[in-house]
């Protein structure tokens, strides 16, 4: 019966209440120290776990940034060798072999070098003008012996003939407890067009130069050649009123008509290369027949020359070739050539003519005269201010003028001379 009713309070939750109140002060002091004891330790590790997860929380979010930064780095570093086309390389010095990294230049026919390749199959791409020279700094750098090399060179382009211009950059990356280099980095790039841009400034350069010096030429030339005629045409002009017959006055005025043709000549040489060279005249094509032009240039200089000592005369041919190009242009260039040789031919002939081959049409000026050095028959004696003869009057532009308005025709011109023998000029020009 106790047992049934023990078991009635211990179900009934008001009984077990009753007797918590009646417990007495030790029990409960007993069980407040037992919760202070299991209380503590899980305080205490919820405080660890706590205080771990915050710095597990702290140093997930630093690997986040970091990560972020590198991600951002590599974003701008791939965006510079884009922008700049470069090719990142690298050499493993021990092994003595080269990888390329993140090439991107650009061109369908750049090198391309597969990886782990060796120094020795690297420098075969090279044009052997480079070759010793970079195979030295890298030699140096590969020791050590310097920290960095910055070289110039051109690659040869395989299964052709041709090459393109490429600079590199390199310096060592790592290195052993010793100090010997482990690892270089560098980089190429191709410059093809920074070359074409040094070429073309270059090119400017010797030609502001070059003007400069025939500009000092025309400047020398030309005082001497006017003032030589003027002289004559002045003093003969002053002797002329003292004349005493007829024959001194004729004399005279043929002296002083001379004298004002080649004045006259000089200043229409200097009109067409002024004229020429700032593109001022206009090209008007038209077809002519050449012989009537050939026979009129004859007429012109029949006068000119002495028929008991020099026959000028027009090739016999029953062809009348019918050029479609500038007529007054290729007057000009023949008039020029006809001029020089009535000038250096003192006896024999001088000879008109013509030849048509294919679709070109040459048309030459023979003479027997004092001839020319065949060293000097080259496109420099059609330069300006080039005179073989410092002794013979004139300014050394006619030959630069025929060239040049050759070219304007779409032809050229050339020589052919042996010194005492004589010389032929001759021009080519397209017949349509």
């Amino acid at each position: 019966m106790r047992n049934f009713a023990r078991t009635q309070v211990i179900l009934n939750p008001m009984v077990i209440i009753s007797e918590l109140f009646l417990l007495d002060l030790g029990t409960f002091m007993r069980l407040d120290i037992m919760a202070w004891v299991l209380g503590v330790p899980v305080v205490i590790v919820a405080v660890v776990l706590l205080v771990v997860q915050q710095r597990q929380s702290r140093r997930l979010q630093e690997d986040l940034k970091q990560l972020s930064k590198i991600k951002r780095h590599t974003i701008e570093y791939e965006l510079v060798l884009k922008t700049m086309k470069l090719c990142v390389w690298r050499i493993d010095v021990p092994s003595k072999t080269v990888t390329f990294e993140s090439d991107y230049r650009d061109s369908f026919d750049t090198v391309v070098i597969p990886p782990e390749t060796g120094l020795d199959v690297l420098s075969e791409t090279i044009a052997p003008a480079y070759v010793d020279n970079i195979n030295k700094n890298m030699k140096d750098l590969l020791e050590g012996k310097i920290e960095q090399y910055h070289v110039q060179y051109e690659v040869k382009i395989p299964h052709s003939d041709r090459t393109y211009w490429e600079e590199s950059y390199a310096t060592i990356d790592k290195r052993d407890l010793e100090g010997n280099p482990l690892t270089i980095v560098g980089t190429s790039q191709r410059i093809d067009k920074r070359k074409e841009i040094e070429r073309d400034l270059i090119d400017a350069r010797n030609h502001a130069e070059e003007s400069d010096r025939l500009k000092s030429a025309f400047l020398a030339n030309i005082s001497h050649e006017i003032r030589t005629p003027l002289n004559a045409i002045v003093g003969f002009s002053e002797v002329l009123s003292m004349t005493q017959t007829d024959e001194e006055r004729e004399q005279l005025i043929g002296l002083i008509r001379e004298n004002n043709a080649q004045l006259l000549r000089l200043f229409d040489d200097m009109v067409h290369m002024s004229k020429l060279e700032a593109g001022g005249e206009t090209i008007r094509k038209n077809r002519f027949e050449l012989r009537p032009l050939l026979e009129e240039l004859i007429q012109r200089y029949s006068e000119k020359v002495d028929d008991r000592r020099v026959k000028l005369q027009l090739m016999q041919s029953e062809d009348n070739p019918k050029p479609f190009t500038d007529r007054d242009r290729l007057s000009e260039i023949i008039n020029q050539y006809v001029n020089n040789a009535v000038k250096f031919t003192s006896d024999g002939s001088i000879t008109l003519g013509y030849e048509q081959k294919d679709n070109m049409l040459r048309i030459w000026v023979n003479d027997t005269g004092k001839g020319i050095p065949e060293d000097r028959c080259d496109d420099r004696l059609f330069e300006r201010f080039v005179k073989i003869d410092e002794f013979v009057p004139g300014t050394g532009l006619g030959l630069s003028i025929c060239r040049s308005m050759a070219l304007s025709l779409g032809g050229k011109v050339g020589v052919q001379s042996s010194l005492g023998v004589g010389s032929k000029f001759w021009v080519d020009i397209p017949m349509e």
